[in-house]
Formats: C-alpha cells, sequence, structure tokens
C-alpha cells in the first residue's frame, strides 16, 4: 500500500484542498465576493473550566467493551497515583478536542478563508477552512491529530465538521481512545456581545462508544493576554509521572 503522504505528494503537494482550488492565503480567494460572516472570533480566549464543567467531556457515553476496558485500566492506574498512556506528556500532539480543553489561552485569527487556532497548549495549530472547498479525499489526506476541519455558517452560528484525525497515541482524555473513525461536528457561538465563545461540541466514533457524545466548552475573550512560544521537551516534562517508566502505566 502506498502511503497517504506520497499519495498526497503525487496529487500535487499542495496541502488540504483540492489542487485545482486556491490556497486560504491566495489574494484572488480572500477578495472574492462573499456574504459578511455573523461575527469574527479573532483574539485570545482563556476556557471557563466552571462554565464548562471542568475539562473532561462529561456525561460520558456508554463506551464499547474494548474502550471500556482501557478506560477502567486508567481508572485504577489514577487511584494508585499513576498515570495511564500518558502520551501528550511524552510529547505526542494532544489532538482534538482534548487541546481545547486546557487552561492554556488558544489564538484565534480569521479571515475570509479560514480561521487558525493556535494553542497555547504545545502551540498546536488547527486550520478551519470557510473557503467553500470540501473534505481532502479520504485517498489523498494525511490524518493529523486536528484533523481536516471544514466550517461553513448557519444563521448566527459557526458550524465546523472535522474528519480524517490520527488515531494513535490520540486521546479525548485518560484511557478514552478515538479510532479512524472519530468525528467532530462543533457548533460555534459568540455571545455578551462577543465577550463569551460556545463552542458545543458532537463527537462521534462507533468503534468507541454508542451514540453522539455531546458537551458545550467555553470561552472567555482575553483581551489583555496573548500566547508564548511552547516546546515540549522531556528535559522540561521530568516533573510529570508520564515521563518515569514505573508510574506511566502503558
Amino acid at each position: 500500500m502506498v502511503p497517504a503522504v506520497v499519495r498526497a505528494q503525487e496529487a500535487g503537494g499542495k496541502g488540504p484542498q483540492a489542487p485545482d482550488h486556491l490556497g486560504a492565503l491566495a489574494k484572488a480567494n480572500l477578495e472574492k465576493p462573499r456574504p459578511k460572516p455573523p461575527f469574527d472570533v479573532t483574539g485570545v480566549w482563556d476556557i471557563d473550566l466552571r462554565a464548562s464543567h471542568g475539562f473532561q467531556f462529561k456525561p460520558m457515553p456508554k463506551l464499547k467493551p474494548a474502550a471500556q476496558a482501557l478506560y477502567d485500566a486508567s481508572e485504577k492506574a489514577i487511584s494508585e497515583g499513576k498515570a495511564f498512556k500518558d502520551d501528550p506528556g511524552e510529547c505526542w500532539p494532544p489532538g482534538m478536542p482534548r487541546v481545547v480543553t486546557r487552561v492554556w489561552p488558544m489564538q484565534l485569527i480569521q479571515l475570509p478563508t479560514m480561521i487558525v487556532m493556535i494553542h497555547g497548549f504545545e502551540n498546536s495549530v488547527r486550520w478551519i477552512y470557510l473557503d467553500g472547498r470540501p473534505h481532502t479525499d479520504p485517498d489523498i489526506v494525511v490524518p493529523s491529530y486536528n484533523g481536516d476541519s471544514i466550517g461553513h455558517w448557519e444563521g448566527d452560528t459557526l458550524v465546523v465538521d472535522t474528519v480524517s484525525m490520527e488515531p494513535k497515541h490520540h486521546w479525548i482524555a485518560e484511557g478514552v481512545p478515538v479510532s479512524d473513525q472519530f468525528h467532530i461536528i462543533e457548533r460555534i457561538k459568540l455571545t455578551d456581545g462577543g465577550k463569551t465563545l460556545e463552542d458545543e461540541f458532537t463527537l462521534i466514533d462507533p468503534v468507541n462508544w454508542e451514540g453522539d457524545w455531546v458537551h458545550t466548552l467555553v470561552y472567555r475573550l482575553a483581551d489583555s493576554k496573548d500566547i508564548t512560544e511552547v516546546e515540549c521537551l522531556p528535559s522540561t516534562n521530568e516533573h510529570l509521572l508520564s515521563t518515569r517508566p514505573a508510574d506511566n502505566i502503558r
């Protein structure tokens, strides 16, 4: 089987869009006539853990047996004061949606063709394309931890559909895995005069749980903040259980 990255290169090597589409930063694409969007999310945002009910997606759905076994093993490790397959602690990408649940702020930059999300958590970057392109052809897409995100407007709501996520070392939370069928649908709104961002997540993974897993995260505009460069290095994570083989259950 030809690796996906090779297939992408053979298809033109022009990133997530089809080769005949303009790039999101192409001047001709940026200047295309488009309806004015209902809102602009440009700014730095902090998660409101109280309004979001913590940084875990709760309540959890009914897990499939294999996923339930992993979750039970995770709960046992935590009860013993250990970590369980803590991949972000070993510098694997946190991935969507975990990357948007932590206390580090995130910087959003909205353009007519896309929204760029840069997270304080490992400086993880996500692109949400708004220029009408479809998802990348599954035969050439290269799976990634933040996925292939396509957005469109429904009234005063931004709907974002994300697929093609890398399942290896990718977790919703401790002990809750994702498969290659993992799919996220977000419905994003601004409230409180643009000072509050609400993101309703619908998480779908028929391999690991039953039905839709729905949870809303709330963020507050943080005009006094910026984000800085972050490097995930084993030497800076020495205090984490995940860097101690005896304490990170694999």
